[in-house]
């Protein structure tokens, strides 16, 4: 039974193709297809929708023409068969391909001025080396080839077929190349640093010496009777708490609907959760990596890069999997084996207290996580939603990986770290912009910052002790910054809702992970990617505003997107708000990183305030002795 936000299936996506074909003559290799998703219905046809319902389908597609290099959006209408709107973009780049990043390593291994810049640089097997292409910027973008979809690659060498190729770059050689006809525009030469002998290997079978550690016993986690969730289709049920799952090539995984069940009603919260834009700019300005900004869901797209999960190693325990389905780049539905794990995790202590009479009344906490894994090419970024039984949703980030990292003569640059001999890693960032579509108890909400003062000494206050809390409602919509000195937060209230003590139900944005830009004003890259100057940033819902730099990131000069939406400065107050949250990781490398690094984990918290009367926790059962 389908439901209106159910992922588009492998026939909708040769629908989708099939139907571009026809109206519009889309079809490699003269064209490519970019992305194509479901065109969700507003939320009040959502709302409107019960079971048995016909359930109208439509997708929106993003197309190109490797010829005149003009992209197109279509809006095609499933249920009748039709092209609904066919709009041109000039001067704009879609996001990159998985097809295109392939066949770009592979053209360009074998092409014979490839061939020979490697035997320059002494390498005489072509098959060993990576060619890892990126996106540019508008200002980073050669003058001579502007106009043109441009890519610029790195290129890495293995030691040995199955070894790490992000251990040896071929530091200083760099290939641009026009992805649409996959032409080799220019090999440039930045010098030779050399390539020097490090231990760059993980693979148990390549690291030399290796011994594995001993002394680790089987850790099991069972389940006897089953897991305590359910899964309908992509609708979620575990405890209170009602969910659906949706996933796109852009965004990856998405929660919908999310809300806790109160009797025979779904107090809703959030209508959806998802991540929408991924900055990670290099703070090197040496021509290896000058260059090197990524947008990795903008440019690239989660869904396209997200990996299958395995049993016992990314999820441990009684496991309920997702398949995801998207498409290459001729629309042919691709499938994605165990893309989403869903499972139950103890958590140590959810509540407790001893009291000296009747002794200790201790509850154990049991999260439900739903969680997927996305390769970018070097990176590792496992994502994890976790609902908690009070209520509390956590959103966790864990980057792992292989570090970027350069040779170098003499002394090193002073814009990174020596982790191995002769070779450092550049200091980076990386910034994650979640967009969260509040519904609390209903779409009439006020966010409301909120921050704890320090009243100054006087008659009421002769110790300093006081504290008091102070709250600000946000009127009008834009940005908002974390301030550790005041332990400022947000709360997105419902004044129509009252609990029982007579205050506006609530759910608040625990701030973690905030991390400030360190970009002058005047920086190309932070023309591009101004949602990451803010902490919070607040607007209205619109169903159009969904990518915080622009839908057009790829070589894009300018951030389309929160600057430009914010600037009408329409209501927030008692409307359906986004927050677009900004946290991350400000990673200057360790020693310790390399050559995989252990996993750094970044956080933020939904924490109901007042949606409930009391603890709603109270009714969780003893654990069994």
């Amino acid at each position: 039974m389908t439901h209106p936000l159910d992922p588009l299936t492998a026939d909708e996506f040769r629908h989708v193709a099939a139907l571009l074909r026809r109206e519009e003559d889309v079809a490699r290799p003269t064209w490519r297809i970019a992305g194509i998703e479901l065109r969700e219905p507003t939320k009040a046809a959502v709302a409107a929708h019960r079971d048995g319902d016909d359930v109208p389908r439509h997708a929106r597609a993003l197309v190109w023409d490797t010829t005149t290099g003009v992209p197109h959006v279509a809006l095609l209408d499933l249920t009748a068969d039709a092209l609904v709107s066919w709009d041109a973009h000039p001067g704009q780049q879609p996001n990159a391909t998985v097809d295109e990043w392939h066949e770009c390593d592979e053209t360009l291994r074998a092409h014979p001025d490839v061939v020979a810049a490697l035997a320059a640089r002494g390498v005489p097997d072509p098959s060993l080396a990576l060619i890892d292409v990126w996106t540019y910027g508008a200002a980073r973008l050669p003058e001579a080839y502007r106009g043109r979809r441009v890519g610029w690659c790195d290129v890495w060498l293995r030691d040995a077929p199955g070894s790490n190729p992000y251990a040896h770059p071929v530091a200083g050689l760099r290939l641009i190349v026009d992805m649409n006809t996959m032409e080799l525009l220019e090999i440039a030469d930045h010098g030779d640093p050399g390539r020097p002998d490090v231990q760059g290997e993980y693979v148990p079978a390549h690291i030399p010496g290796y011994r594995a550690r001993t002394g680790r016993r089987p850790l099991e986690i069972t389940q006897p009777d089953g897991v305590s969730f359910s899964l309908d289709g992509n609708a979620l049920s575990w405890q209170n708490w009602r969910v659906r799952i949706g996933f796109t090539h852009r965004e990856g995984l998405v929660l919908h609907q999310l809300g806790w069940a109160d009797g025979d009603t779904v107090r809703p919260i959030a209508h959806r959760l998802s991540f929408a834009e991924m900055v990670v700019p290099y703070r090197d300005p040496t021509p290896q990596h000058a260059d090197r900004t990524a947008f990795d869901i903008g440019e690239w797209g989660l869904g396209f890069m997200t990996t299958s999960l395995e049993l016992g190693c990314d999820c441990l325990g009684e496991i309920r999997y997702l398949d995801a389905v998207l498409h290459d780049t001729a629309g042919e539905p691709q499938e994605i084996r165990n893309a989403i794990c869903l499972h139950e995790e103890d958590n140590g202590i959810l509540w407790k207290h001893v009291d000296g009479r009747a002794g200790a009344e201790v509850r154990r906490m049991r999260r439900m996580v739903i969680s997927t894994h996305v390769t970018v090419a070097n990176y590792e970024y496992l994502v994890y939603w976790r609902l908690y039984e009070d209520g509390s949703i956590e959103c966790e980030v864990r980057a792992t990986g292989i570090m970027v990292t350069t040779p170098f003569v003499g002394e090193a640059p002073p814009y990174g770290v020596v982790v191995d001999r002769d070779t450092y890693a550049p200091i980076h960032q990386h910034f994650i912009v979640a967009r969260l579509d509040m519904d609390v108890d209903g779409e009439g909400n006020t966010v409301v910052m909120t921050e704890t003062a320090q009243p100054p000494i006087g008659p009421d206050n002769p110790d300093g002790l006081a504290l008091v809390q102070r709250s600000e409602p946000i009127t009008v919509e834009g940005p908002q910054d974390y301030r550790w000195e005041t332990q400022r937060a947000w709360k997105v209230t419902n004044p129509s809702r009252r609990n029982a003590h007579g205050t506006p139900v609530a759910y608040k944005l625990v701030p973690g992970a905030a991390v400030p830009p360190m970009l002058d004003p005047a920086s190309s890259v932070f023309a591009r990617a101004q949602v990451i100057g803010h902490t919070l940033w607040v607007t209205p819902f619109d169903a159009d505003e969904r990518w915080p730099c622009g839908e057009f990131v790829n070589q894009s000069a300018v951030d389309e997107g929160l600057p430009v939406w914010t600037a009408q400065q329409r209501s927030v107050e008692d409307a359906d708000v986004v927050l677009w949250y900004v946290f991350g990781i400000h990673h200057v490398p360790r020693v310790e990183d390399w050559p995989v690094m252990p996993a750094d984990t970044v956080s933020f918290w939904l924490k109901p305030t007042g949606f409930f009367d009391a603890n709603p926790a109270l009714d969780v059962a003893p654990s069994h002795h």
